[in-house]
């Protein structure tokens, strides 16, 4: 897997953690160095964890499998970027405004489980495809969801919740189209 696509999946899938950064940027009364590394550290530890943990596991299961681990990473990562579009072209809201403002432990711990689970899966997917490096992959998704989440808290503090929505959309396309070019990559339709 390339460095380019290493990246761009990251990106993606750090698109959830954005968005909720966005939120509570929107709930913090002011958002400085101190909310944006809170947050950067919270989504950002969770989104490389995560996809250690399914990495792991599904290289148990890996032998099991392998004559379909192409098909497995396009339809997780398929239902996972259907979801984020499912959620960002939704008429319902993020009631921001009436979201608690806190930062604490808690709140940060259940956020940043709930915006990572996707990793998990995508970390699953990676253990079926024969050329991820899984450190460079969980670098990358730590230290792009760390540096967005990080952006998002100010983002959201200075202009509200127009690009949460955007950033959604955006994750889910990302997603759909990795998880297309890895299946047509091992189909032999096109090579990147």
């Amino acid at each position: 897997m390339s460095l380019a696509t290493l990246f761009i999946t990251a990106v993606g899938l750090s698109m959830d953690a954005f968005a909720v950064a966005v939120c509570k940027g929107l709930a913090v009364k002011k958002a400085g160095i101190k909310q944006m590394l809170l947050a950067g550290l919270w989504f950002g530890g969770f989104q490389a964890l995560m996809p250690t943990l399914g990495y792991f596991f599904g290289s148990t299961l890996k032998s099991y499998v392998e004559k379909y681990d192409h098909w497995i990473a396009f339809i997780l990562l398929g239902i996972i970027g259907a979801n984020m579009i499912k959620e960002a072209l939704s008429k319902e809201e993020c009631d921001c405004e009436t979201s608690s403002s806190s930062m604490g432990m808690k709140e940060m711990f259940t956020l940043a489980v709930a915006t990572s689970i996707d990793a998990l899966i995508v970390g699953v997917g990676y253990a079926f495809l024969p050329d991820v490096n899984i450190v460079a992959a969980v670098g990358f998704i730590g230290v792009i969801t760390f540096i967005l989440s990080a952006v998002g808290i100010k983002v959201g503090n200075v202009f509200g919740m127009k690009f949460k929505k955007k950033a959604e959309l955006t994750g889910g396309i990302i997603l759909i189209l990795m998880g297309l070019k890895i299946l047509l990559e091992h189909l032999g339709v096109i090579n990147f």
